[in-house]
């Protein structure tokens, strides 16, 4: 299996529209872009060649037109996006990581209770599977 490629910030922009809506035209990528973001289709089109040159996308052509689809899910780009930070910033700390994030956020009583579940599934389950350890 191809390593997952590096997405870039601008770039997950377009992915979040593809993994939902594919096959999809540039075009279209352009009109569902957040409001925020106010790209031309032009710069829509530049990022999603660099998409399709990291093998991140693929296309069908149709007509005239390119309809472009995902060859990695977002699940995949997200694991791969979660290791890089955790060991650019946290240099594979996952405790380190994990107690920043509880220290500077407020949390639900119901998002507690999910945290704990998921901790007692992973204690119950072993270090195997899911890694605990540093990576």
């Amino acid at each position: 299996m191809s390593p997952t490629p590096k997405i870039s910030e601008a770039e997950w922009e377009i992915m979040k529209i593809i993994w939902v809506h594919h096959p999809l035209t540039a075009e279209q990528v352009t009109r569902l872009l957040p409001v925020s973001v106010e790209w031309s289709e032009q710069t829509v089109r530049t990022f999603v060649a660099r998409l399709h040159k990291k093998k991140a996308i693929g296309y069908e052509k149709s007509g005239r037109s390119y309809l472009y689809y995902p060859l990695v899910s977002e699940h995949e780009c997200v694991r791969a996006e979660s290791r890089s930070f955790l060991q650019r910033v946290f240099g594979g700390a996952t405790q380190l990581m994990v107690t920043s994030f509880l220290e500077d956020v407020e949390l639900s009583k119901q998002e507690i209770e999910q945290l704990e579940q998921l901790l007692r599934e992973k204690k119950s389950h072993g270090a195997g599977g899911c890694s605990g350890k540093q990576e």
